[in-house]
């Protein structure tokens, strides 16, 4: 009985961590297409697509000496409605560190 009980008891671990990865993916994928829609907007530039694409993670120290994860996120702009330029997001959690958009779309 104390097996299955142990058993159970790692499946809830497992699944309850899976669940909270899964939702901060979610919630900061949800934070770049707001910065990124924001972006575009300053600029007086199209956002395409309506949405960020994952483009990668990385592990940092903050300032603090903590290890932090850096998302980064990409995304397609246009200024004059048919060229295409790149955008790109980086994020440590939901705090924004960096975002650019390339200088003019070709």
């Amino acid at each position: 009985m104390s097996d299955d009980l142990l058993l159970l008891i790692c499946t809830a671990g497992v699944l309850a961590g899976g669940y909270r990865i899964w939702q901060t993916s979610l919630d900061t994928r949800e934070a770049a297409n707001r910065i990124a829609k924001d972006t575009c907007s300053r600029a007086v530039v199209q956002f395409l697509d309506g949405t960020v694409a994952f483009a990668g993670l990385r592990w940092t120290r903050d300032a603090t000496g903590r290890r932090r994860i850096l998302r980064t996120y990409t995304f397609d702009y246009t200024s004059d409605g048919f060229e295409r330029a790149q955008g790109f997001i980086v994020l440590a959690g939901l705090r924004l560190e960096a975002v650019g958009l390339a200088g003019n779309p070709s």
